[in-house]
């Protein structure tokens, strides 16, 4: 599959294996994909990005990633749910950080030494992501996999990554309204 991505949606998944095993990651997973594609530059999902007010939501996209790996992956809705059962998620990210560490529930060790071979392996949530990415490149009769088809697949899967981007106006609507449309299309 990765003969049909371009040299831009190369590098974004290059860039997301590169950021997870800077930080010890066991896995790449759809936020370290989404990270590598706020990195670029110069290419249709980063224009795309740039059309919706990226620049001034960037930090913040980080901040709410990172947020989410130390809840061990959970999304605002998985925890609202645990909180109608009764479970406080950040009183028990509270007391494993505090018993483990900072960062325990993200599975990850930090020290880079989690995994055997010394790289990250693809969770199946980032699978899922470079498997709608084709889709999305077929569905808008595109030959090659672009950032931007990896983009649109950030935002239909659910999960941390389009919670994050819909939060900050980034669906699928508004990014095919940018990419496709030819219209201007504002975050919201």
């Amino acid at each position: 599959m990765f003969e049909r991505f371009t040299k831009d949606a190369r590098e974004v998944v290059q860039g997301a294996v590169a950021q997870a095993a800077g930080e010890g990651a066991r896995s790449v997973d759809a936020g370290y994909l989404l990270l590598a594609l706020l990195d670029r530059q110069g290419s249709r999902g980063s224009f795309a990005l740039a059309a919706l007010g990226v620049d001034q939501w960037r930090e913040p996209v980080r901040r709410a990633v990172g947020e989410a790996r130390r809840r061990a992956g959970l999304t605002r809705a998985d925890t609202d749910a645990l909180a109608g059962l009764g479970i406080d998620v950040s009183e028990i990210v509270a007391r494993v950080e505090e018993a483990h560490g900072v960062g325990a529930m993200s599975g990850d060790r930090g020290d880079g030494r989690w995994w055997a071979g010394g790289r990250p392996s693809f969770s199946r949530e980032a699978k899922d992501v470079l498997e709608k990415s084709l889709r999305m490149a077929v569905a808008h009769r595109d030959r090659r996999i672009g950032d931007e088809h990896l983009l649109l697949a950030l935002t239909v899967l659910p999960g941390v990554a389009a919670e994050v981007l819909a939060d900050h106006g980034v669906t699928y609507a508004s990014l095919t309204r940018v990419l496709y449309g030819g219209g201007q299309a504002k975050a919201g």
